[in-house]
């Protein structure tokens, strides 16, 4: 069977789920509104204004989180979609990798344009704080914010095939970045650098003073986002759906 039909079912699919286009629309509204609140505050600007501009994806992963774990989770429901859906396309490698293909297409869309207007609301803000970005900067922020969104779902998805659950995947990840990462992770020195939401975060700097460069940090997050895709797809091949 091709991808592209098994694409386009999937992508449907998501499209007729209420919840989830909702999803997408609280991950544009809080990206976009945090953004903009956090640049009024003129000691909350701080020396890096493209951190500043784009503060709100912080907030906004969540809902890139919850979009990620409820697409998968909702095959789960009571088993029946899952099995009328590998009934159809018997290969679970190839669901999968549609499933996933259509959750980063609609995240990637819609990250791409929150970034872009959460990146303008936060420079209106800011004013001549924001004189010393350039152009490079300004597109490498929204297209690599936009990237991280989108790797941070697939990565909720992922761990979401893996446990079969939507509530456990948030109940792991979002205490993991509230949390873990930036109460406890100071804590652990250069360690945290290389947790999944840090190291992404890192394209959203101007200037990054960790570890890892912007696109490394980017790369970082992938990985974590491939080995949780691995996870998820070992365990639908393992066991019945």
């Amino acid at each position: 069977m091709p991808f592209a039909p098994v694409f386009r079912s999937e992508w449907l699919k998501i499209r007729t789920v209420r919840s989830l286009l909702a999803t997408l629309l609280v991950l544009f509204a809080v990206t976009t509104a945090f953004s903009a609140l956090a640049t009024l505050d003129p000691e909350d600007q701080g020396a890096d204004p493209l951190f500043a501009a784009l503060s709100g994806t912080a907030l906004g992963q969540i809902a890139a989180i919850t979009f990620g774990s409820l697409a998968v989770s909702a095959e789960y429901r009571e088993g029946a979609a899952v099995r009328l859906s590998l009934t159809a396309v018997p290969r679970r490698g190839l669901w999968f990798a549609a499933k996933a293909a259509a959750i980063a297409a609609d995240v990637l869309v819609v990250a791409l344009v929150t970034s872009l207007t959460a990146l303008l609301a936060g420079l209106a803000g800011l004013g001549d704080a924001a004189d010393g970005l350039t152009t490079a900067d300004q597109v490498r922020g929204v297209v690599g914010g936009a990237v991280y969104l989108t790797l941070m779902a697939l990565f909720a998805a992922g761990l979401a095939t893996l446990l079969r659950s939507g509530v456990a995947t948030l109940s792991v990840l979002i205490p993991f970045i509230l949390i873990v990462s930036f109460v406890v992770g100071d804590a652990l020195g250069t360690a945290v650098d290389f947790m999944p939401d840090r190291a992404g975060q890192t394209v959203l700097r101007s200037e990054p003073d960790g570890t890892l460069g912007p696109w490394t940090g980017l790369a970082v997050t992938a990985c974590w986002t491939a080995a949780a895709l691995l996870a998820g797809a070992w365990r639908l091949r393992r066991q019945d759906a």
